[in-house]
């Protein structure tokens, strides 16, 4: 049954790009269609974000012990996501030319903080597999343990981003810092009662 399930959540999780698609072949990008499709990833890339720490909480506080089921694939939607927000900025905003791109990921510290969080997501997607997991033993908790900075690397980076409108990067802020006390008081009743 969870095999169907799976197969629904892959679909589902291809809604984002189904979405930007319509809104380019409907031509209803608004005058920056590139910083439009830019942001649409980016966003998207933060909602996966939470939807991924999300999932050890549920499984907690719910009666159902699928969520975590679920947390690889979301995992890797993250990386994709992420990847294709960095693609955008590098392949259609600048065109792939690298002085311009190097200087403001040394300049402007919104776009240090996305692309060192981008980083950080490869070693997490080269170590998603079951077999990396057997390999890496205990180690690989530890660097998928990375998603807890990336996600407050992301919120920053919208942050930083926003230079008016701040009220959708907080939110997105909150939800990951509740998500991320949710995981401490889950790790502070998993060593008190075993």
């Amino acid at each position: 049954m969870i095999k169907y399930f799976k197969v629904i959540v892959f679909i589902l999780c291809l809604w984002p790009l189904a979405a930007i698609s319509l809104n380019i072949y409907f031509d209803e990008l608004g005058p920056e269609p590139i910083k439009k499709i830019m942001h649409h990833f980016g966003e998207w890339t933060l909602i996966f974000i939470c939807l991924t720490l999300a999932m050890s909480p549920l499984k907690r506080f719910t009666p159902f012990n699928f969520w975590t089921k679920f947390r690889r694939m979301l995992g890797l939607y993250v990386f994709f996501y992420a990847t294709v927000h960095l693609l955008i900025y590098v392949g259609l905003d600048y065109r792939f030319d690298w002085d311009p791109i190097l200087n403001d990921v040394l300049k402007k510290k919104y776009i240090y903080i996305g692309f060192s969080a981008w980083l950080l997501l490869i070693p997490l997607a080269a170590t998603s597999s079951q077999k990396m997991i057997k390999l890496l033993k205990h180690n690989w908790k530890k660097i998928h343990k990375l998603i807890y900075v990336i996600a407050v690397f992301g919120s920053l980076h919208y942050i930083w981003l926003s230079k008016t409108i701040f009220f959708k990067p907080l939110i997105y802020s909150l939800i990951i810092l509740v998500l991320l006390a949710l995981r401490i008081r889950i790790k502070k009743k998993d060593i008190n009662y075993g």
